[in-house]
């Protein structure tokens, strides 16, 4: 008998004992499917296994998935059903406690803001433009020998912002360029 030959042998009496332990442990669990065992079987990065992991094994590495279902499923008095691993909840990114406001009320406030003459808040209100929008609108007001602070004083920070990230990276390729 050929090498290959013995591990063939030994690769199908791994599935018949496996074949027995999963519908032993089926049996004492008293679940309806095979993949129903995962829950009661721990993973060492926190709560149960998953059915891919358990289909994945029960090829790959049979005899570790046994002795993994006897040490928690047979050998064990009573098998117990482990807790799912904390995850965060969806939408969990969401900062709760952060005020959100509607369109409409964003603007009212940011209309008292104005009437009120309070800069801060209404820069900070504002919703913020690309500099070629601040652009084309500052172009359409001097068209319109309209002066608006509020739309120059944004077209001067979308500037200084723009060569900042500029300056930055000129400042990032002399340093490569010196290495």
């Amino acid at each position: 008998m050929s090498q290959n030959d013995q591990e063939s042998i030994h690769k199908q009496k791994n599935f018949k004992d496996l074949e027995e332990i999963l519908s032993k442990a089926i049996k004492k669990v008293g679940v309806g499917k095979e993949n129903d065992l995962c829950k009661y079987i721990p993973m060492t990065s926190g709560g149960y296994m998953h059915h891919f992991t358990l289909r994945k094994m029960r090829k790959k590495n049979p005899v570790e998935l046994s002795s993994m279902i006897k040490k928690f499923i047979i050998n064990n008095s009573r098998p117990i059903a482990v807790a799912p691993k904390p995850r965060a909840a969806r939408g969990s990114r969401k900062r709760r406690d952060q005020l959100t406001f509607t369109k409409w009320q964003l603007e009212r406030m940011l209309n008292i803001a104005r009437l009120a003459g309070d800069k801060d808040i209404i820069s900070i209100l504002s919703p913020k433009k690309s500099l070629a929008s601040y652009k084309r609108e500052l172009i359409q007001s001097i068209r319109q020998n309209k002066v608006d602070q509020e739309l120059w004083n944004g077209y001067v920070e979308s500037v200084s912002t723009q060569n900042a990230f500029a300056n930055s990276d000129s400042l990032a390729e002399m340093l490569a360029n010196k290495k």
